[in-house]
């Protein structure tokens, strides 16, 4: 059996309005559930490999609900922690026919925001090749800062091949330059970093995937997958720089979440042994057909309809 992949964040219960509107003024509303590393473990399961999910949540309906969903999705749920004392955070995200949509947090002091370094002493890291983080943990509370760095600690100790979503959520940050600093130092200790080239702007200074590729190289990282938006992927290494193409979209219906379905995509194929480019070409698709549905992670694809959209026969 095949090593898994390890996921640590905050799942979060997630109101969709079921129509246009001010959030304030919408009045119906769908049940799911969001959160960045959520929809990459969501991901990774359908393409049919093994995940697990380290977490914190309330004891009530959205804990309740999220740990549901991860049983239906066969997400590992054993080193789900539940607290007493907080709740599990929740939000409401608008629908809209263009453009993004607004989003709206009740995630202060969450039972998410309560991880910590002892949480991370329960995983025993010799079941796993991969663990995927994004900026946002390290953004909740000194504590979850803490605890993500030890997780990086912990899992190149245990030789797990690490990637790193920057995410940016700079409302949940005390300061930009704080949000920099600690999102950079993440991803030098990482060996696949996935920047946004909007993300390059603020964190290095640049949109453009060439030196955003230098900066991240020269703090560390193995390698550097910029996301172009519809162009595709800029893929770089010491030995290789490529840009990858983007797949055709017949309507975006929603864009949250896209990103998290590339990485799903591409960490999947690389768990699979492919290269580099190639993987980054299976994300470039899986993110693809997840702008094209509504939900945060409604739309990733299992492994048939993938190859379909792909235009290939086998994965």
């Amino acid at each position: 059996m095949s090593k898994g992949v390890m996921l640590v964040g905050e799942p979060m219960g997630l109101f969709i309005a079921q129509s246009e509107g001010a959030l304030e003024q919408v009045t119906g509303y769908s049940l799911a559930v969001a959160g960045a590393e959520f929809n990459v473990a969501v991901g990774l399961a359908r393409l049919e490999h093994g995940v697990t999910y380290l977490t914190k949540l309330g004891n009530d309906p959205f804990g309740k609900l999220i740990v549901s969903v991860l049983g239906q999705n066969k997400i590992g749920s054993e080193f789900v922690r539940y607290s007493n004392e907080r709740s599990t955070g929740f939000m409401l995200k608008s629908m809209v026919s263009e453009g993004d949509p607004e989003i709206f947090y009740f995630r202060k002091n969450s039972a998410a925001s309560t991880l910590s370094k002892e949480d991370v002493d329960a995983v025993d890291f010799s079941n796993y090749s991969f663990l995927h983080l994004t900026g946002i943990l390290p953004a909740l509370t000194p504590s979850t800062r803490e605890a993500t760095f030890y997780l990086v600690e912990k899992a190149r100790e245990n030789g797990l091949s690490v990637s790193f979503d920057p995410n940016l959520r700079p409302q949940l940050w005390e300061s930009k330059e704080k949000m920099v600093e600690v999102i950079n130092k993440l991803a030098a200790k990482a060996d696949i970093v996935f920047p946004g080239e909007a993300e390059g702007e603020i964190l290095c200074g640049s949109r453009d995937p060439e030196a955003i590729s230098d900066f991240y190289l020269r703090l560390g990282a193995k390698a550097v997958v910029t996301k172009v938006g519809s162009k595709g992927a800029f893929v770089a290494t010491a030995a290789e720089r490529i840009m990858v193409p983007g797949f055709k979209v017949e309507k975006v219906i929603d864009t949250v979440g896209a990103g998290d379905g590339f990485a799903a995509g591409t960490i999947s194929a690389l768990m699979e042994g492919k290269k580099l480019k190639d993987a980054v070409l299976r994300g470039n698709a899986v993110g693809a057909i997840q702008v094209m549905s509504r939900g945060d992670n409604d739309g990733l694809p299992g492994r048939e309809a993938l190859a379909k959209f792909m235009g290939l026969q086998t994965l």
